[in-house]
């Protein structure tokens, strides 16, 4: 009886119904109206979906229904169903921008209940880069056909540019300009514009896998059937290729973290850095530049106050 004068009280006081399913279809609508990245749709989608299945075990079926002791007793939820710290905290940070929305597409008044639950803690794990030693085993494999020039290729463009794989797979060949190495990004996270650049071996295996190829797609990257390669396409292929050189295979978003550290190493500072990686902040950033012992250890070598007293 509670339950229902309290649903017909939120009826009345914003004209609308709060129908959570109903809310979290249109949320979804608009993300995509908003050109979100397709990554980050799917995100939306598989963590609200959890949220749904867990309001459905409470039987919430309406926003208003939901409190901080109820958004907290989901957090606890998911770590007992297996979750890890990591999709935990992509699952709260999803359903914040959910009610944030919500707030504000349905002018309520205050803040969401969800303000009122601090987000969890995630370990802050060193996440390795690719072994360049592993990366030229890689391109070892990679022969003089259209197949091996591709792979060399994208391989190369990867490691040099530091993009994400959705980035890589998403190049036009207009995208290029293999004079200067300019690459222009135009489908970055978040829909975000930025310019990366490419080596001059990376410029000269591109040219060899354009020339080769006898289409008229506008693709960077095609696929064996003719098609833009895609992300699937394209984790399958550095598999095969360390399958071929006989060592665990990188992940895809390890060549980025490689592009990252060696950067570093060679100087670059780290506001150029987050620039050409597309990073909104340095916060992202430092979880790539996490530096191994030896590096922490050459770091030292070279300016221990000791060392320097000695020299004078």
């Amino acid at each position: 009886m509670k339950t229902e004068t309290l649903e017909q009280e939120t009826i009345t006081k914003t004209g609308l119904n709060d129908f959570q399913e109903t809310w979290l279809e249109a949320f979804l609508i608009d993300r995509k109206a908003q050109n979100c990245a397709a990554g980050t749709l799917h995100t939306y989608g598989a963590k609200l979906r959890l949220w749904a299945t867990f309001c459905d075990t409470q039987v919430i079926t309406r926003v208003g229904q939901v409190n901080p002791d109820v958004i907290r007793r989901w957090l606890i939820w998911l770590e007992q169903t297996n979750h890890n710290p990591g999709g935990i905290h992509a699952a709260y940070t999803t359903l914040r921008v959910f009610m944030r929305w919500y707030w504000d597409e349905t002018d309520q008044p205050g803040n969401p209940p969800i303000s009122k639950v601090k987000a969890p803690k995630v370990p802050q794990q060193q996440l390795p880069p690719a072994d360049l030693k592993d990366v030229q085993r890689l391109l070892k494999t990679c022969g003089v056909d259209l197949l091996g020039l591709r792979d060399r290729a994208m391989m190369l463009t990867l490691l040099d540019t530091g993009a994400r794989a959705a980035e890589l797979c998403s190049l036009d060949i207009d995208d290029l300009e293999l004079t200067t190495g300019q690459v222009i990004i135009r489908h970055g996270k978040g829909g975000k514009y930025r310019t990366a650049f490419l080596s001059q071996p990376t410029r000269k295996a591109i040219r060899s896998y354009l020339k080769a190829r006898t289409d008229n797609n506008p693709a960077l990257w095609l696929a064996n059937n003719g098609d833009r390669l895609t992300y699937s396409g394209l984790r399958i292929m550095v598999e095969r290729r360390a399958k071929l050189a006989g060592i665990t295979h990188p992940t895809l978003h390890s060549f980025r973290r490689a592009f990252a550290l060696e950067m570093l190493r060679a100087g670059v500072d780290v506001y150029s850095l987050q620039n050409l990686m597309g990073h909104a902040d340095l916060q992202v950033l430092r979880r790539y530049l996490k530096q191994r012992d030896d590096d922490l250890w050459a770091a030292h070598a070279k300016g221990s106050p000791v060392e320097r007293m000695k020299r004078r």
